[in-house]
């Protein structure tokens, strides 16, 4: 007699692998307003740029001997739309060419909100795992109600005079504080009319788990490159694909580590990055994946996942704060 065995969907589940580079290198992630400046402002982020993208390939080169290297660009058409992809991009290519700089993928940052009709933010934003600070005792609404993400314990509300005698001020509290705390709170999204618009590290999070090749959609790869047939540019930014490869480079997107070069004003979003990835449940089957991989070319991967991404910050014109790389 044949028995029918059941078995529910989700354990048929496969955790599809994706192509992985040694590094991700990101040329640049402005906002708007630097587009709008015109051809001289983003001539002048990638004559500073290309000063760093050698010192980087450089320092990959000390790791293997023929380092897979791919680079990408994010434009942001999320938070503002400026002028379109058929004015904007082919300026962008230009001014990096004039550089000595090759972009191999494009990106629209919308497409870290939504992409392929799959919500990626709201997807990461499941799978986000509070750090519960010591002593904490759940009177903290999750996060999933009140969009605000934290590295370790607020300072408590005090109490009213109705209440019991109150106590004095309590400083907050970091999770994994050494020694002194470095307390963070991030807000991941807000609300305007009914519509929920999430914040630029939220966004920026998951952009780097794509880059590191960490972004699963029940089991399958999202965020996938579609090659530019070399045809113009839309005028529509909702009518260009989330993800293109505008080269026949043959390194992957998606790599090992990612190195995003940008102006040091962005420094403390990209900590609100990193606090983002810390506490993020990333798909178990993409993670074991990439550790194996990386490990058998003898390059083998940081645990803690924000640790993959490094930086260079540097000084833009105006700034006397010099680069400085984490």
């Amino acid at each position: 007699m044949t028995e029918a065995v059941f078995q529910e969907t989700t354990a048929e589940l496969r955790t599809q692998s994706v192509p992985l580079a040694h590094l991700s290198l990101e040329l640049g992630h402005l906002y708007m307003e630097d587009f709008e400046a015109g051809p001289k402002r983003l001539g002048e982020h990638f004559a500073e740029v290309r000063i760093w993208v050698d010192a980087v390939r450089a320092s990959m080169a000390r790791r293997s001997r023929r380092p897979r290297i791919s680079t990408c660009f994010l434009i942001d058409d999320y938070f503002t739309r400026f002028s379109t992809p058929a004015e904007l991009i082919p300026m962008v290519l230009k001014e990096a060419e004039k550089a000595g700089l090759v972009i191999d993928y494009l990106a629209r940052e919308s497409a870290c909100a939504v992409a392929d009709r799959i919500d990626l933010a709201e997807s990461v934003m499941h799978r986000l795992v509070e750090s519960p600070p010591p002593g904490s005792y759940g009177s903290r609404p999750p996060v999933s109600q009140t969009g605000w993400l934290a590295n370790g314990q607020r300072t408590p509300t005090m109490p009213g005079p109705a209440l019991s005698k109150a106590k004095g001020w309590e400083p907050p509290q970091e999770t994994a504080a050494r020694n002194h705390s470095v307390f963070m709170d991030v807000e991941l999204w807000s609300e305007k009319d009914g519509r929920r618009l999430w914040s630029c590290p939220f966004l920026a999070a998951v952009w780097q788990l794509a880059r590191l090749g960490l972004l699963r959609h029940l089991g399958e790869p999202v965020l996938v490159p579609k090659e530019w047939q070399g045809e113009d540019f839309p005028h529509d930014w909702d009518r260009l694909d989330p993800l293109l490869r505008l080269t026949d480079t043959k390194v992957p997107f998606s790599a090992y580590r990612t190195c995003t070069l940008m102006p040091n004003r962005f420094l403390a979003v990209e900590d609100a990055v990193r606090l983002v990835l810390d506490q993020i449940d990333v798909d178990a089957g993409a993670l074991k994946q990439v550790e194996e991989r990386s490990a058998a070319e003898g390059i083998p991967v940081p645990a803690a996942v924000a640790q993959r991404a490094t930086y260079v910050f540097y000084e833009e014109p105006g700034d006397s704060s010099g680069a400085e790389e984490t």
